[in-house]
């Protein structure tokens, strides 16, 4: 038994086609577009739209998943084919009505959710974010005036497009990277494949009376199980060049087609599993793609990529075919078209072949090395540029992911990086040099001894890093090159993550600048404030202070106000505007503190600030002795020591700032205690319940348990402020 193909799937095209066109051509309109109404029909039917009525039914509920999930990724068309879509989708409401299938009221409803579905259907045709090799292809082919449906005229435009200088190519929409439209091809041919199953599954066990949808019979019934997933991609490939342009599917099929290097897969973009291991990094950091990375203090010129590159000792390596490079590693990331990336390739494919040698590098540490911190080669180079791109210690690094308690404040320092001397083995810093890197007073020969293991394993992997160009290593000090900040940056987004440059960021809004930089390291975030407000003088620094206010009256939680406004001062936020930020009602005590810290402060200024600011200042500030309270808790009862007192004895600090402020406070503990509430309804709570607990007082012990109990709001209501 073998296969019967057909030029098309069993959707009752031609017929349709027939006899809208006739209606149409008695109006004085145009035929429909032939590949617009294949397009349509077949992704409605391959959805399961019922075909009694001789074609399939545009049912309501398929409108949206063939408009917006399916068209979008399959077909290309001319204006005048993508305009066609509505036209097409009406005369077969017509159609279905004329056949009984519809009366006139769900006839109306139909029309009706076609127009409802059409605006979504346009923005999804032209979001770069559904482009498919098949369709980028098909789209310059046509700009080009060769005609999509000759197969040879197809051909010979890719041989000369293949042919062409890479710098003279059409390069991708923005924002996309080589390895989107590659993950997207995949997925979009997973899913046809997928969903062309599903209607071979309705076809054996509940056929329509209609007839089979796919060519029957598909299946040589002695070996099903393998013919099946091989008739199913050649038909996918059948309807994608119906629906793009002929031939595409063949010549640029990995690994065998012509024209296979035009188009890759995810596998044959060897950065793109590193990109996602970045983005997962990412995504322990900040919880989400959106929330951005700090730039890096520069990125090389886009004239400069090549010239890092080939000056880097990997790939000069690979370049020359050595024999010191392991043949798996050569294999992996410099066959094919590297060869000719590396002397003529546009700086952006140059930054795309310095990241797949990373990328390989990577994987090779994981594999090969025995150092402890080979499995982390991906969260170092992230951590590195999440630094802001400033170089770190290698020992205090070691140290942090050791048992050694480095100082918090500390863990984003910069360090000084020496003169770079290449090949020069590990030694870690004296003795005298450790208590500034790492913030502790002083360390055992023990602790120095265990310490300098790790601090060799680490150096070890970086020294391995640096090999490809994108890292450095002197002395202690370790971080990126300046073709690692452009390689990271690539990966960064290459994975969707934000990571804006300097140039990116003086655009933005001043909301924008305060989500990200009380995020970032103090002096990252502090170079930015001084960049964004340098020549807008007090006018942004005005902005920026409003825009803390916004946040933190709409987000108590989310906004660290002491923070910010240390960032603030750090970055010189001039007096002006601190004064005029006085009045806020939820960051004037914040600005008031700041000028009083720095002398600036004039006696009238603390009359300007609402009782409710100086409430939410309170608040943080008793909400944070609450955390380091508890911390102490923690610390005393985890590994309790002999000599340790007992947790019933321990000392809280919450009971006495209570009281400090309580006495300054109009009113005293019961008016502090309601305007805490007011500042916010859930810290409040909290910190009431911890002085409930813990106060000695028994009736400030009771009157934080009571108010505490007042604000427990039933199940399914909303918080206040």
């Amino acid at each position: 038994m073998t296969v019967i193909r057909t030029p098309a799937l069993n959707t009752g095209l031609d017929d349709f086609l027939a006899r809208a066109d006739k209606e149409r051509e008695a109006r004085g309109e145009a035929p429909l577009p032939v590949r617009t109404a294949d397009a349509v029909l077949t992704m409605l039917a391959v959805r399961g739209a019922d075909r009694r009525a001789g074609v399939p039914e545009p049912a309501a509920r398929l409108l949206s998943p063939v408009l917006h999930e399916d068209l979008p990724v399959l077909l290309w068309g001319t204006p005048p084919e993508i305009d066609a879509v509505p036209d097409v989708l009406t005369a077969l409401a017509d159609h279905v009505r004329a056949s009984g299938r519809l009366n006139a009221k769900r006839h109306a409803r139909l029309l009706a959710a076609i127009d409802e579905a059409l605006p979504e259907f346009r923005r999804a045709m032209a979001d770069p974010w559904n482009l498919t090799w098949p369709r980028w292809y098909a789209s310059l082919l046509r700009a080009d005036g060769v005609d999509a449906d000759d197969p040879d005229a197809v051909r010979a435009w890719l041989t000369a497009h293949e042919n062409t200088p890479r710098a003279e190519r059409p390069a991708l929409p923005a924002p996309l990277h080589r390895s989107d439209v590659a993950a997207r091809t995949f997925a979009v041919r997973v899913q046809l494949g997928e969903m062309l199953l599903a209607a071979f599954a309705r076809d054996v066990e509940e056929a329509s009376p209609a007839g089979p949808l796919l060519p029957g019979p598909l299946l040589d019934a002695d070996r099903p199980d393998e013919a099946l997933p091989a008739e199913l991609e050649r038909i996918a490939a059948t309807l994608s060049d119906r629906w793009t342009a002929a031939g595409l599917s063949d010549a640029l099929a990995e690994p065998d087609g012509p024209h296979a290097a035009l188009a890759p897969s995810p596998e044959a973009i060897p950065h793109f599993a590193l990109a996602d291991r970045l983005l997962g990094e990412h995504l322990d950091y900040y919880g989400e793609p959106a929330r951005p990375v700090p730039p890096p203090p520069a990125l090389p010129a886009a004239d400069e990529i090549k010239e890092l590159l080939h000056a880097a000792p990997l790939p000069a390596a690979l370049a020359a075919c050595s024999d010191d490079v392991p043949p798996e590693l050569a294999e992996r990331c410099f066959t094919g078209s590297a060869a000719t990336v590396w002397t003529g390739g546009t700086p952006e494919e140059l930054t795309e072949l310095a990241a797949d040698i990373l990328a390989a590098v990577v994987d090779s540490i994981g594999s090969t090395s025995d150092s402890e911190y080979a499995p982390d080669a991906a969260h170092l180079l992230y951590a590195l540029y999440e630094r802001g791109g400033t170089a770190d210690s290698v020992v205090r690094k070691a140290a942090e992911t050791g048992d050694l308690p480095v100082d918090p404040a500390l863990e984003d320092a910069p360090v000084p990086v020496p003169e770079h001397e290449p090949g020069r083995p590990y030694a870690m810093p004296p003795a005298d040099r450790l208590p500034a890197l790492l913030g502790i007073p002083s360390l055992s020969e023990e602790d120095r001894a265990g310490l300098d293991v790790h601090a060799r394993a680490l150096a070890d992997v970086v020294d391995q890093l640096a090999e490809t160009g994108c890292v450095f290593r002197a002395g202690d000090a370790y971080g990126l090159t300046p073709l690692g900040r452009a390689v990271l940056r690539h990966l960064l987004t290459a994975g969707h993550v934000a990571a804006p440059d300097h140039e990116e960021i003086s655009e933005w809004e001043a909301a924008e600048v305060v989500t990200a930089v009380q995020n970032w390291p103090t002096q990252t975030a502090v170079d930015t404030l001084t960049r964004w407000t340098a020549g807008r003088g007090v006018t942004a620094w005005s902005e920026l202070l409003d825009a803390v206010e916004a946040a933190k009256s709409a987000d108590f939680h989310g906004v660290d106000t002491a923070t910010l406004f240390a960032r603030f001062d750090l970055a010189a936020a001039p007096a002006e505007a601190l004064r005029a930020a006085l009045t806020h009602p939820a960051t004037g005590a914040h600005a008031h503190r700041l000028l009083t810290g720095r002398g600036e402060a004039t006696p009238d200024d603390a009359d300007r600030v609402p009782p409710g600011a100086r409430a939410v200042l309170t608040l943080e500030t008793l909400n944070d002795q609450c955390a380091q309270d508890l911390r102490t808790y923690v610390e005393a009862t985890s590994e309790p020591a002999p000599e340790e007192p007992a947790p019933t004895t321990l000392s809280w600090a919450l009971p006495d700032a209570f009281d400090t402020a309580a006495s300054q406070w109009p009113g005293g503990a019961p008016a502090l205690v309601q305007a805490l509430i007011e500042a916010d309804h859930d810290t409040a709570r909290k910190v009431l319940e911890s002085l409930a607990a813990h106060h000695p007082d028994p009736k400030v012990a009771a009157l934080a348990s009571r108010a505490a109990k007042a604000t427990a709001r039933p199940t399914g209501t909303k918080p206040r402020r």
